[in-house]
Order: C-alpha cells, then structure tokens, then sequence
C-alpha cells in the first residue's frame, strides 16, 4: 500500500512567469491535498524550486521565494513549468536547461503552462509532440517554431509525458485532471468547488477566444495581424500598427496587397467580424455588448458591418446557428474524471 503523498510536483518558475497560472495550479493541489482547505500536503505535494533557491520575479512584480533548490527529477510525478512574457525576459538559466533535459531522459512528466510551453519547444523537448499554446500567442509560435504545429483550439493537450497548456483558468482544469488521476475525482471536484468552479472541462474543450486572423508568409503582414488580434476592443489606428513595425502605413499597405490582396483596414474589420461571428454562434452575450467588446461604436453600426460582409444580421446568424445545433445528434458526454462512474464527465 502507497503511504505519502500520491502526487508530487515540481515548479520551475520563468523569469517574469505568469503568477495566475502557478497559484491557480498550486492552489487546486493543496485543496485536493487535505480535508476542507487545511492546505497540509498530505495527498498532494508540490516543491517550488530555483537554482540556488533564488527568488523569481512575476511579470506583475511580485517575487516569488521557492521552497528549495533543484530537487532530483525522480522525487515527482510532474515537473511543471510556469512561463510568463515572452518579450523582454531573459531566457532560461543553464542550470534550469540542464534540469529540464535531466527530467525528460529520466521519463519524468514535464509540463508548460502558459508559455511554458515554448520553453519546452527551444529546449528541444517537444519534437514529434502535439503542442498546445493559447490563441493569443498562436501566431508567436508559428514565427519561431516553424516545424512544429500548435494547437490553439484546446484547453490542454496530454501527449504521453509532455503535457502542454494554454493557460489562463484552464490550468485549474489541467490541475484537476492530474489531481483525479492520482488522487481521486472526488478530491478534485472538491478542488473546484472550493475555487467556485462549478464543473472540470475536459482537455479538448474550446478555449473561449479562438485565434481568426489567416496565416500569411510574410512576418510583417503575420505580425501585424497579431496585434490586430490581440487589439480588439479598441481597434489600433493603422498608422500605430506600422510604426511598432518600423513601417510606413504605404509600406505596410503594400505588403497587405501583395499578400492577402486587401488593405490593413479591411484585414482589421474582417478579423472583427469573425470575432463577432464566433461569439454569436459560441456565447450568450448580447449584439449590444458584442459590438463593445469588438470596439464598435454602436449596434447599428455593428449590424451593418456584419450584414455587408455575412448577407445576414446577427440575429439572423445566430438563430440558424441555433437551429443547426438543435438539429445535430447528440453525443454520449465523456466523463470530466476517470474512474467517475456515477457521473460520466471525463476529460479525455
């Protein structure tokens, strides 16, 4: 019979590491770890770990102190490690380097969350792997990975002992999983409801914002089209969107007319109303905050821009949405735990 912890975790913070996505982990392990939110690591045990037990920097300032230095891969389940910003950080310490090749020929299980993952892709650690990284740095990945094919539609992708995530509050869901897997479902739906997180979402649920924007040969144009993604509720003037790439608007024009056969500002709108349509046919917002949240300046205006492209309103798109939804044939739900019987909801 096992005695001690059932799951143990390593965490190899990044420079400038996201702080959510680490507490959130840490936070789901030691509410499954004991009875009410004691915190003891008795199911659950996590070390916190920096080369020299330095302390490490979130990208919002707050230093985190670890719990030791490097600790032999073989004491854990799962090495997990926390990127943050992937602009203006230092890179990763030889010392973490050499750990984190040490874990993955030892077969320990390594996993990234948030950029994490593409700590584990420059090391050389995901070749062959499935790779998933949110939308938001989606077309980041594409420009430095050129062999490697992201998945961007998914919460967390397991793929044998390479485990990626996209971040954000999927990591809960991600913790859950490992949590149930080791531990228990029961430990891990405790986990959740403590945090007031009604129900675990399987590895392949949809993260809430896909990336829309088409793929395009030229840097520029794919660069430019990132920070259109990632400026949409209030859209970037095109004169802004060329000086942050040390362009001219007419330089930048040009390479939008030689690659996708339209001007940045159409680009920029037809972004918008993908946005729009995804979210008309996937949330329950109303047009009114849609049209806000994609820096519309009303619903008329909304509505125009939408019919112009689509021949339909969005209301008109989103009832025949419906009704093509109503008309699909329902699939048995995997259970979100393995094991859970009683109520089928299993990740994977």
């Amino acid at each position: 019979m096992q005695t001690g912890p059932k799951l143990r975790v390593g965490f190899v913070l990044m420079h400038r590491f996201t702080l959510t996505a680490f507490s959130t982990f840490l936070d789901v392990l030691r509410l499954a770890a004991d009875e009410g939110d004691l915190s003891r690591p008795i199911a659950c045990a996590w070390e916190v770990m920096s080369p020299h037990r330095q302390p490490v920097r979130a990208s919002c300032g707050i230093e985190i102190q670890p719990s030791s230095d490097l600790v032999d891969p073989g004491a854990f389940d799962y090495i997990v490690v926390v990127g943050g910003l992937l602009h203006g950080a230092s890179g990763v310490s030889p010392e973490v380097a050499a750990y984190l090749k040490k874990a993955a020929q030892a077969g320990v299980s390594l996993v990234g969350v948030c950029t994490g993952s593409f700590v584990l892709c420059r090391l050389g650690l995901m070749q062959d792997r499935k790779c998933c990284v949110s939308w938001y740095h989606y077309r980041d990945f594409i420009e430095e990975f050129a062999d490697l094919v992201p998945i961007a539609d998914r919460l967390y992708v397991i793929d044998g002992d390479r485990i990626t995530c996209s971040g954000g509050a999927g990591v809960a869901d991600l913790a859950a999983r490992l949590v149930s897997d080791h531990v228990g479902p029961a430990q891990a739906h405790k986990a959740l409801h403590i945090l007031l997180i009604e129900r675990p979402r399987s590895g392949d649920a949809a993260q809430p914002a896909p990336t829309m924007a088409a793929r395009s040969e030229d840097r520029l144009v794919s660069r430019a089209l990132l920070l259109m993604e990632q400026n949409l509720l209030e859209p970037l003037p095109i004169h802004a969107i060329a000086e942050t790439l040390s362009l001219s608007v007419r330089q930048l024009e040009r390479h939008f007319r030689n690659r996708l056969g339209e001007s940045p500002q159409e680009s920029y709108m037809a972004l918008r109303l993908k946005h729009a349509r995804w979210m008309l046919e996937h949330s329950t917002l109303s047009t009114g905050l849609i049209a806000a949240e994609l820096g519309f300046s009303d619903s008329s205006h909304f509505g125009r821009s939408f019919k112009a492209r689509y021949g339909t309103t969005p209301a008109q798109f989103r009832q025949t949405a419906r009704e093509a939804k109503m008309r699909e044939p329902e699939r048995p739900v995997a259970g979100a735990f393995p094991g859970d019987n009683a109520d089928r909801r299993v990740f994977e």
